[in-house]
């Protein structure tokens, strides 16, 4: 029987274009870096540097850039198996401005139709998804079919078996403002994904949408009431809260950091959430890790190229603050 993963993660990905030039709108930037991107792909990516056996189920254009995200997947250590080309769409590009340290705007351009969102049920390895030790999934993969509906059914197929994480994911402009109060709305979809996940992870505008509390630990509770055991609450300067099902609460304050670009922090702190629950620590471990790793990309321009390994973690950890240091640069 194959070795099972550490971490299948299923969703968003795309190319995204940094500018290299900070504080300057896109109008008068003139260079930009490409790096590979998308929420789940990014955190396959955190989770791979930490030495875990991880894979994205995806979709990408069949153009060059979506060659591109193969060649990067395969560099980062991901397997790419279950990255399939949709005909029909080109490869999802997404700029950002970096006005640090609190205003990076993202501009999607997932027109007419994302591939991520083009992933089909029977092209599922039910099998595979099963078995993995953590399930990664996202908001955004429950925003349009046959996504939606693919994204249940292999939540449907975990069972609630290992560790089934559903990352709030929230993105107002990938959802037809028509469905907000259907039953195919937002709120409607996240509260049948969380009955079937075991962990969730969001900030205070994703926990509204998903249980409409924004107090924290009223969010907290109302997730676990939602049907996780374990959920997460990101509060950003303020740090982390989590809250299990068995009466534990961590709460952690911001690893200092001067920050160069925030987009990439949650995906990192994803990574180090994975690796932190499938090594069996504590929970408030987990946090302190798991906000170590996402300081490390706050102070690095790209994200999934700047996913930290892990003695730059312990260093982060040691040293109470993150340090200026290249991506991989010997400790």
């Amino acid at each position: 029987m194959p070795e099972r993963y550490d971490v299948i993660t299923m969703g968003r990905i795309g190319v995204d274009l940094y500018p290299l030039q900070a504080g300057l709108p896109l109008a008068r930037v003139d260079t930009f870096g490409k790096f590979l991107g998308g929420s789940p792909s990014n955190v396959a990516v955190a989770a791979a540097r930490l030495g875990r056996r991880t894979a994205v189920v995806t979709r990408t254009g069949r153009d060059a850039f979506g060659e591109y995200l193969h060649h990067q997947l395969r560099e980062f250590g991901v397997d790419d198996r279950w990255v399939t080309p949709v005909d029909a769409y080109p490869t999802p590009v997404t700029f950002c401005e970096i006005f640090p340290p609190d205003d990076f705007p993202l501009y999607f351009y997932r027109q007419p139709k994302a591939p991520d969102l083009e992933i089909h049920t029977s092209e599922l390895d039910l099998e595979a998804i099963r078995s993995a030790r953590v399930f990664w999934m996202t908001g955004t993969g429950l925003c349009a079919e046959p996504s939606r509906t693919a994204t249940l059914a292999a939540l449907r197929a975990r069972d609630r078996s290992g560790i089934t994480v559903f990352d709030l994911d929230w993105r107002p402009m990938f959802w037809d403002t028509a469905q907000d109060a259907s039953q195919d709305g937002p709120t409607a979809c996240y509260r049948e994904a969380l009955a079937l996940a075991t962990v969730a992870v969001g900030n205070l505008d994703e926990c509204e949408i998903a249980t409409g509390e924004r107090e924290p630990h009223a969010a907290a509770r109302a997730l676990i009431g939602a049907g996780v055991e374990l959920a997460v609450v990101k509060q950003g300067p303020e740090g982390v809260l989590a809250v299990h099902r068995d009466g534990a609460v961590a709460e952690v304050p911001p690893l200092p950091v001067e920050v160069v670009n925030g987009l990439g922090a949650g995906d990192a702190f994803g990574g180090a959430l994975c690796h932190g629950l499938l090594a069996g620590w504590e929970t408030g471990r987990i946090m302190r890790y798991a906000n170590a790793a996402g300081a490390i990309v706050a102070s690095r321009l790209a994200c999934s190229s700047a996913m930290p390994f892990p003695y730059e973690v312990e260093a982060a950890l040691t040293e109470g603050a993150v340090t200026s240091r290249p991506t991989g640069a010997t400790p």
